[in-house]
């Protein structure tokens, strides 16, 4: 038996809205801004309760509802899409340049610390109580 969201673009769509419901929700509310907010959350996300919710709120039909749905849904799946494309380059020239900076830095940092090892901790120890001082003075302070 297969499922019926593999020949329903309907039902894969409005798998990616319930997916994506917490943020298309401004949008949601920035197409209809008559319908009430609590109402959406109401929905849970199901696609079918959203498009009755908007229908009833704005008198608009479930038919045109639906369809500015599916198109919000597909645009926003294709910004999202392009995005992470143009982040790709970005995040593998990241992980170039940490491991870059792992491969200079270890050494200089592992040959002290196993050549002095209570001075390192010693040193850990101290920035760790500078820290916790700092933090703790925020607190009372706020």
């Amino acid at each position: 038996m297969e499922l019926e969201s593999e020949h329903d673009p309907a039902a894969t769509s409005g798998a990616q809205f319930r997916e994506r419901f917490e943020s298309l929700l401004p949008l949601i509310q920035k197409e209809w801004p008559g319908v009430a907010r609590s109402a959406l959350e109401a929905t849970r996300g199901s696609f079918e309760h959203v498009v009755e919710v908007i229908a009833e709120q704005t008198g608009r039909t479930s038919s045109g509802v639906q369809a500015q749905l599916l198109e919000l849904v597909a645009v926003t799946g294709d910004q999202a899409s392009r995005l992470a494309d143009s982040l790709r380059p970005l995040e593998e020239q990241l992980e170039g340049l940490l491991d870059e900076l792992n491969s200079n830095l270890r050494p200089k940092i592992e040959k002290p610390v196993r050549e002095q090892p209570l001075l390192a901790l010693g040193i850990a120890a101290g920035v760790g109580l500078l820290a916790g001082l700092l933090l703790a003075s925020g607190r009372r302070s706020a």
